[in-house]
């Protein structure tokens, strides 16, 4: 396969992740498993969390996609894989770090972007139980936190 075809399938998934991510968090975490995910909204001491994992139900199938995909000659399964972790990747630095602070770097920002997602974040951890949740997604932000973070940056 050309390589605009591989890059085209790992951005396909990249993008298509994030519909995976908020389908997962609303359905699976605030569903059948809110008993693992329970504790990323009710913080308890410690630095990790069982909500922490999560990671397993997408780090399994981008490792066995990548490993079956390169044993096929990097076909399409390969790329998958990659687009998948390339959005954990992601998730881990805009989630948890960026947004949860697990570690104390990108703390400063003037970006609306970000601004929005902090708010549709909070806004999401302000339901302390698996139902009424709101703002399920991650890199996808509501128009109505941007429209908040920009009017929030003006003097």
């Amino acid at each position: 396969m050309s390589i605009l075809v591989n890059a085209g399938i790992v951005i396909a998934t990249f993008l298509f992740m994030e519909f995976v991510a908020w389908f997962t968090h609303k359905y699976v975490m605030h569903g059948f498993l809110w008993t693992l995910h329970q504790d990323h909204h009710v913080r308890e001491e410690g630095f990790f969390e069982k909500n922490d994992s999560f990671f397993l139900l997408f780090a399994i199938p981008s490792l066995l996609l990548c490993f079956v995909g390169s044993a096929s000659g990097f076909d399409y399964k390969f790329w998958i894989g990659i687009g998948i972790l390339l959005y954990g990747i992601a998730y881990f630095l805009v989630h948890d770090i960026f947004i949860h602070q697990r570690f104390k770097i990108f703390r400063r920002t003037n970006s609306v972007y970000f601004r929005a997602l902090r708010k549709a974040h909070k806004v999401h951890h302000k339901h302390l139980v698996a139902e009424d949740g709101e703002c399920f997604g991650m890199l996808w932000v509501p128009l109505k936190y941007f429209r908040e973070a920009a009017n929030s940056g003006k003097s």
